[in-house]
């Protein structure tokens, strides 16, 4: 299984301390994991309250355990609440349900990893976890979606999808 590079890794991380402090937002956290949440690479800005590292490991905990944002991991809490409790349980309290954990993708649409961004507003740490993605010329959920639509139109259809 390919795993995000600490280059990859590190490139996320420097993009979105440097575009938070850009869009003035509070001092960051971010995490970069590879498959399975193994950390490869963390940022603190300095005047980060403390807990963010857990926080943000949880969002791309949370991103990697239900194949989604984060955000959407929340929005499944709240339609689900007594499902999302017991994933909650099974993941000893990791799996952290607020925006900014994302699923890291390579050119192929393959996952090598998520992100977990803390620090401001649920969608400031969303955006910034998708520019961070970008600045490392990888790819998210969302610029991957169409692939997932061709593999099943060619499962479906017995063709290639074309």
């Amino acid at each position: 299984m390919a795993s995000v590079t600490l280059e990859q890794a590190n490139r996320i991380l420097d993009a979105i301390i440097k575009r938070g402090a850009e869009m003035d937002c509070r001092p960051m956290s971010a995490v970069v994991v590879e498959p399975g949440c193994i950390v490869k690479a963390f940022q603190k800005e300095d005047g980060a309250s403390m807990v963010r590292f857990e926080m943000a490991l949880g969002k791309a905990y949370a991103a990697l355990a239900l194949s989604r944002s984060s955000k959407l991991v929340r929005i499944r809490q709240e339609e689900k609440p007594v499902f999302m409790k017991f994933l909650i349980a099974q993941s000893d309290d990791l799996l952290f349900c607020e925006g900014g954990g994302m699923q890291i993708r390579d050119k192929d649409g393959e996952v090598i990893g998520a992100v977990g961004v803390t620090g401001d507003t649920e969608d400031k740490d969303e955006l910034l976890a998708i520019h961070g993605i970008h600045s490392a010329g990888l790819k998210t959920d969302d610029d991957v979606q169409h692939m997932g639509r061709k593999y099943r139109t060619r499962m479906t259809s017995g063709s290639d999808g074309r």
